[in-house]
């Protein structure tokens, strides 16, 4: 017998009717996969399928997945505004990255630099925080899932979605490429911010006691950083949870100020957030 994975109870909102049903026959583009049993899930995705309600509580309503994005999505009770407004009206514990991203600022646009399949994307959709949510993605199933994901949570019509390289559309390089949107580095100049969850360079930094941010692939910390601060001064960087602060502080400027926040679930911490530029300061645990 097949078997499928328990749904457990994760806020009010998982209990609900889904808002969409989306129809068992829909094709899947090529890459991207909803695993509805433990046999059809590769076994190095095992541990991760199981913890598919934290990730999309709405997963059964046919959350689309490509393998890799199962190492890097970030869960839903880290990066939803929702599970804020949850939390408050529980035991007041508890914060999460679009409830801290969207009240540290008044900037009222958001760029998802790396959107992967939607994660945070969604959370800053939800949140009705942003007059627009901007998303980039450079691999096109992945960006399918977003874009179909952003359906299933009723929020697609909030976001715009750019397919290709991030530091390209934003005219993040040190020279202007054909690829860069100059009204949207424009915007996000003067009104905007950039989140940013790159990659890690795969599940092997959970090995390091102290991670090396100059050894994220394909992207150092550094370079992110310099990249985005050719955009815009307010940037947020999602960041393996062992990851070295004082490279961190190496890299910013001594005049300048970094917020660090680390986001847990279930008494673990996920990963942390950097926050970098002109932030008032989060209010934790409020």
């Amino acid at each position: 017998m097949a078997r499928k994975r328990k749904s457990a109870n994760y806020g009010d909102e998982s209990n609900q009717p889904p808002t969409k049903k989306v129809a068992s026959t829909e094709p899947l583009p090529d890459g991207v996969h909803h695993y509805e049993t433990l046999e059809e899930v590769p076994w190095d995705l095992q541990k991760y399928w199981h913890q598919g309600y934290s990730i999309f509580s709405k997963y059964d309503d046919g959350i689309w997945m490509t393998d890799d994005a199962w190492f890097g999505v970030t869960h839903e009770s880290v990066a939803k505004y929702v599970a804020y407004l949850q939390l408050q009206s529980r035991s007041n514990k508890g914060s999460t990255i679009a409830k801290h991203v969207s009240e540290a600022t008044n900037r009222s646009i958001i760029v998802d630099a790396f959107c992967g399949v939607g994660g945070n994307t969604i959370a800053f959709a939800l949140s009705g925080k942003f007059k627009r949510v901007y998303a980039i993605e450079k691999d096109a199933a992945t960006l399918a899932c977003a874009k179909h994901n952003a359906e299933i949570y009723g929020v697609a019509d909030k976001i715009t979605w750019f397919h290709g390289d991030c530091f390209e559309i934003l005219g993040a390089m040190e020279g202007r490429t054909e690829k860069t949107v100059d009204a949207l580095k424009a915007i996000v100049g003067q009104f905007g911010l950039i989140f940013a969850s790159p990659p890690w360079g795969g599940p092997s930094y959970r090995n390091a006691e102290v991670f090396d941010l100059e050894s994220m692939e394909p992207y150092t910390f550094s370079h992110l950083y310099k990249s985005f601060q050719r955009v815009t001064s307010n940037v947020v960087l999602y960041l393996p949870r062992t990851s070295d602060l004082r490279q961190v502080a190496n890299v910013v400027q001594e005049d300048k100020k970094v917020q660090v926040v680390h986001y847990c679930t279930n008494g673990t911490s996920r990963a942390l957030c950097t926050y970098l530029g002109d932030w008032a300061p989060l209010k934790l645990n409020s």
